[in-house]
Parts: structure tokens; sequence; C-alpha cells
């Protein structure tokens, strides 16, 4: 079994879904099975232009946080972290919210859901909570490079509690799709994408299912795991 160095609880489209194709061959990588995907055309990118401006995302695998990564405690094991996962998820229900919308998010793209959200938003604050036994509990260094971007009182306040500021009311969920772009280029990719998300963002979201990834550091790329159905 391979060893991960952090773990993280994702919201990942079901595999045979058009979202899961869609985000899977943008993004160039299929993070349930590693397999490198070509990636689309697309108006206005010139050729390999998707590639150097998703470096970041597709690292992660395409995806929503619902906790974000974290190193296992000293005394925590895999299996009991997939045994709580199992346990939580047993008893929350499937989320719907409303269409996706593609959006810009600060300097970088993404799909989000359109409201109502606060479900959603539950089922994160949730798992973070549900699941912060089994988290190493942040380096200063660490903090100190979350800081740099310059954080709120509360979002500090969550920083030390929960090892990430952008949890409980600061929690906005969202599947990115880019590295943080100029303002020329993120207009030229949002026309870009535009035609290929706007069958997507047709129908209610729904979360039926969350998943564990994992990090095997060193810079690459997150696993899919395993997936745990909603109750």
């Amino acid at each position: 079994m391979t060893n991960y160095q952090r773990y993280a609880v994702y919201y990942a489209p079901e595999p045979a879904s058009d979202l899961a194709a869609f985000g899977n061959t943008w993004l160039g990588r299929d993070p349930a099975n590693g397999r490198t995907i070509d990636r689309p055309d697309v108006i206005g990118l010139a050729a390999g232009e998707a590639v150097a401006i998703t470096v970041s995302p597709s690292r992660y695998g395409f995806h929503g946080t619902l906790k974000p990564p974290f190193a296992l405690k000293h005394g925590r094991t895999r299996d009991q972290l997939e045994q709580a996962i199992a346990q939580y998820c047993a008893d929350a229900p499937s989320v719907t919210c409303g269409p996706l919308m593609l959006k810009s998010i600060g300097r970088f793209i993404a799909l989000a859901p359109t409201g109502p959200t606060d479900e959603l938003g539950n089922l994160a604050s949730g798992l973070v909570m549900a699941l912060d036994d089994f988290r190493q509990p942040e380096s200063e260094s660490a903090m100190n490079k979350r800081r740099a971007s310059g954080l709120s009182m509360r979002q500090e306040e969550y920083l030390v509690r929960w090892g990430y500021p952008y949890v409980m009311e600061e929690f906005r969920f969202h599947l990115t799709l880019s590295d943080k772009l100029d303002p020329d280029r993120m207009m030229r990719v949002r026309d870009g994408l535009a035609p290929l998300v706007s069958p997507l963002c047709k129908t209610p979201f729904r979360v039926t299912d969350v998943c564990l990834f994992g990090d095997p550091g060193d810079g690459r790329s997150f696993d899919l795991l395993r997936r745990f159905s909603l109750g």
C-alpha cells in the first residue's frame, strides 16, 4: 500500500458523469486510476496553454474540498480514518444545490454551485469537526505561510483551531479550474471554457458521496483512494 504524506476529503464527480469527463479531461488526469488524459482544444487558448495554467489543480485532481489536506496524527492509521469517514457518512444526508456556475474567485477560475448551499457547508463543517482528531497539528511555519496572504481575525482563529482558515463560516465550495491568472488570460480562459461547461450548468448540483484522496508527497499527484456514500 502506498504511503501517503497527507489525506483529504473531497467531493469528486461520479466516474461515469459528464462532469467527471470534463474535469478530468481539462486537468489532464483521472485521479482514480492515475491515467493521463489528452487535454481538450479550447477556443482562444494556444497549444499547451491549458497545461501551463492548471499546474496546481491538475496535481490535486478535479475536486471540491470538504476537509482540507492534513497529515495523520501519530498513532492514527489510514484504516481508522476510513472507518471514521464511513461512520460519519452513514448518517449524513446527500446534498442538492442549485446548478453550477462558471465564475472567477480572486485570480482563479472555478465552477461553484448556486444557492442554496447551506447543507453543503454543513457537510463540510461536520467532516472538519468529526475527523479533527486524526489531524496532525500544523507547524508554525506552515501556518505562517497561510498568514502571508492576510487573514481576518476569524480566519486566524480557524487556522489555529482547525489547521485551515477557510472552514466553517469561511467555507466556499468550488471546483478549481486554474492557477492564478492575470486579467487578460482570465477573460480568455473563461470565454473558452464557457461553451464546454454550459451543458454541465443546467441541472441541480448533487453530492451523493465523498472521497478520500491521498497526497504521496514530493509534488506528485493526489490519488482518489475510496468513495463513501452519504446516507
